[in-house]
């Protein structure tokens, strides 16, 4: 009788930071010994506190010596540094790797690395719709993917075996997938992510653009500022990225946003308030309904 047990899954995530971070700490604690988590970050402080957090069993400086021998390949870092970094491990991989990524965009980075993978190393381009307003692995937990949207993107050349492969690892984080084309996918990423993170900002830009009021508005900013503009907290690195990855569907959208804001300014200025009411209105049963058909399937963000 066979005694021995099976291998263990190597997972190797380059980028331990908010969403590698609690990727490595949903497997671990699903997992536990029947996987072996690699990591790979910056500095040796954010390996020590992967490792503190159980993110990762193993910390390397170097992603060429996290890759050695790993079955999946997490890739989380910045989008702009994703192909550069794939271009750097390639070479080490073992015949039969799986690249998946946790960008923000998708064409930009899929599109490049598909051209870069030999016939046995495979890719899977995935977006966890998760995230919070402060980054790094520590403020990382094994439940910031429950429940919500984790995209797959399923026309990246990988077999269906591959693809199902990496679809059960992630379903072990309770996030509910859901598959979209890499156009589809950065359009819709676009509108319900990329916009409000650039309004959220310009919203605390706004408060620099009347220095004379700026200690009064701050001491009247109560909850709803602060709610909507959470975001705005967000990572400056990551969001230049997405702003240049995706800059078509950002340009487009925001060229949009600009339009119904004009429009707005124009009802306000002719006091019609017929017209202002409708905007509030139209916006009110859009969201609504949103949150109806979304509250069995997924937690908004």
């Amino acid at each position: 009788m066979n005694t021995e047990k099976t291998p263990k899954l190597h997972l190797a995530i380059l980028g331990v930071g908010l969403i590698g971070g609690a990727f490595g700490m949903a497997l671990k604690d699903k997992l536990q010994d029947d996987i072996f988590i690699t990591g790979n970050t910056r500095t040796e402080k954010s390996l020590h506190e992967a490792k503190a957090l159980k993110a990762i069993d193993e910390g390397f400086l170097d992603p060429i010596e996290c890759v050695q021998g790993a079955d999946i390949i997490y890739l989380s870092t910045p989008v702009l540094q994703i192909v550069p970094l794939v271009k750097k491990i390639l070479p080490h991989l073992k015949p039969g790797a799986i690249l998946t990524d946790a960008g923000s965009t998708k064409s930009f980075i899929a599109k490049q690395i598909m051209d870069l993978l030999p016939e046995n190393i495979y890719y899977v381009a995935g977006h966890p719709m998760t995230g919070r307003e402060k980054s790094g692995v520590t403020s990382a937990h094994k439940d910031l993917f429950n429940n919500k949207c984790y995209v797959i993107v399923k026309d990246t050349g990988a077999p269906a075996k591959i693809v199902e492969k990496i679809v059960n690892l992630i379903k072990l984080t309770n996030a509910n997938i859901t598959t979209l084309t890499l156009e589809e996918h950065d359009r819709c990423a676009s509108i319900i992510s990329h916009i409000p993170h650039i309004t959220a900002a310009a919203l605390v830009n706004l408060l620099d653009k009347n220095p004379n009021d700026l200690e009064s508005c701050i001491t009247l900013a109560g909850g709803g500022f602060k709610d909507t503009t959470r975001i705005a907290s967000s990572n400056a690195d990551m969001w230049a990225d997405i702003c240049i990855s995706n800059s078509e569907p950002i340009i487009e959208h925001l060229s949009q946003l600009q339009s119904l804001l004009s429009g707005v300014i124009t009802s306000i200025a002719k006091k019609d308030r017929q017209a202002i009411h409708d905007y509030f209105v139209e916006s009110k049963t859009r969201r609504d309904m949103i949150l109806e058909e979304t509250k069995d399937k997924y937690d908004l963000i």
